[in-house]
């Protein structure tokens, strides 16, 4: 469906324009969709983000700076991530012996245990949005994508 028919636009739009919203538009369709994934595991896409950069530390703890700076939400509060996965013991923090104001992170074995649960499911939702595509299709989509991106 085009743009403009999920927009409902009788005008029209600049090739800009469309490139916006149908990203944007994009991007909700995909989020809603992890998030029903995520749903029964009560984790937020930003808080699973934070078990899948702790488990790609294989068993090395991360301080809040490290976790802070690979998320993809930069905005997000990675404090009060942590502080939500600790009450669900899906990650331990304590203090860092060699330096008391640094943090250290770490994925429980119970969080391990739900990447893995929920690793096939992710793969899924990825494959449904890609099926439609080629590959030479995607690889293309991905540099138009970077293009675009890093202005």
């Amino acid at each position: 469906m085009k743009i403009e028919e999920i927009t409902k636009t009788n005008t029209s739009l600049d090739d800009a324009t469309k490139v916006i919203l149908n990203i944007v538009y994009t991007e909700k369709v995909i989020s809603e969709q992890f998030s029903e994934i995520l749903k029964p595991y009560d984790l937020s896409s930003e808080q699973y983000n934070v078990l899948r950069i702790l488990r790609g530390q294989k068993g090395n703890p991360a301080n809040m700076c490290l976790i802070q700076e690979r998320m993809i939400a930069k905005t997000s509060n990675t404090t009060r991530l942590v502080d939500k996965l600790l009450l669900k013991e899906l990650v331990t923090r304590k203090v860092c012996p060699d330096n008391r104001r640094k943090i250290e992170v770490l994925i429980t074995q119970k969080g391990l245990n739900t990447l893995t649960e929920l690793d096939p499911k992710i793969k899924e939702h990825e494959i449904s949005f890609s099926k439609r595509l080629s590959s030479t299709e995607l690889n293309q989509l991905n540099e138009l994508l970077e293009k675009y991106r890093n202005n």
